[in-house]
């Protein structure tokens, strides 16, 4: 079953989101320079049992990229948002990368909106993240990403590639998968919203906003991680970690998969999200329910 595409305004800014299908919702969220359409594999085998709701995030597809604030504090409500125009009151939120970040952020301001947490090679969990982004968070990037941007992904993919190994870091699959999103910044707009995204995540030393002081709040949250082996972009033992901080988690790794294991292996990734479903009652939440865990 095919994702549809929809449009609809909020705050003033053209939103873009896909869906699919019918049941308990699943909200899906993608990584920086991706959009909704990183799904669609995945979404064709959920969408029997699920319905599917993955919208472009703002600066991101076709959402619109205004000027504006990128945190991830500021697209968890702009998707709780997006949420309350569909009339769903309640999903299980599933971010990958970036979205990861988003989805941890969405579950924290908004605990009465969510019954599950799937965390998909997330973002917020450590300090590592590839040199490329840990590049892009330098001042001079302002300057240098159009040139790049106007090769397209051939010419950034080799670009890279061999600048990578002329750094001695050897290029792997994930290289493809950071050249095809710098090659989607087609424009100012995009480029100016990838860099203030970006910027709130993540400086030249690495991740710069973490999770991992919150994790143990979690534990009344069923949540399922899963990452690829061979990811270069984040590495796995992030989801380790996280796997061992948060109480009565379930942690998937995809032998093989790099960053983008729902992508790299969709179907392994609709049936342990669809067991993992199966397998948990959702959480009922109240917005105030961190309140006790927060005073103690």
């Amino acid at each position: 079953m095919e994702l549809v595409c929809h449009e609809l305004t909020l705050h003033g800014h053209a939103v873009t989101y896909r869906t699919a299908g019918s049941g308990p919702a699943l909200l899906l969220l993608h990584g920086i320079t991706n959009s909704s359409q990183t799904w669609e594999r995945a979404a064709a085998e959920l969408a029997d049992r699920f319905t599917i709701i993955a919208p472009d995030l703002l600066g991101h597809g076709r959402s619109a990229t205004p000027r504006g604030d990128y945190s991830l504090g500021a697209h968890a409500s702009g998707v709780r948002d997006l949420l309350t125009a569909l009339g769903v009151d309640r999903v299980t939120v599933v971010g990958h990368s970036l979205g990861g970040g988003v989805a941890m952020q969405f579950a924290y301001q908004f605990p009465e909106r969510c019954e599950r947490l799937v965390l998909v090679s997330s973002g917020g969990l450590g300090r590592e993240v590839h040199l490329l982004l840990r590049a892009a968070a330098l001042p001079g990037a302002d300057w240098v990403l159009p040139l790049l941007t106007s090769r397209g992904v051939r010419g950034v993919g080799r670009g890279v590639a061999a600048a990578l190994r002329h750094g001695h870091v050897a290029p792997r699959g994930d290289i493809g998968v950071l050249a095809s999103g710098l090659a989607s910044l087609h424009d100012g707009g995009s480029r100016q919203a990838f860099l203030h995204t970006l910027r709130s995540v993540i400086d030249t030393g690495g991740q710069r906003v973490s999770a991992n002081d919150r994790l143990h709040l979690a534990a009344v949250l069923p949540t399922l991680i899963v990452w690829g082996e061979r990811d270069s972009i984040i590495p796995s033992s992030h989801g380790q970690a996280a796997h061992d901080a948060m109480p009565g988690s379930r942690l998937e790794i995809f032998p093989g998969a790099g960053h983008m294991p729902h992508h790299d292996d969709p179907g392994r990734f609709a049936q342990v999200l669809a067991e993992f479903c199966d397998g948990t009652d959702p959480a009922h939440l109240t917005a105030d329910h961190w309140r006790p865990l927060l005073s103690s």
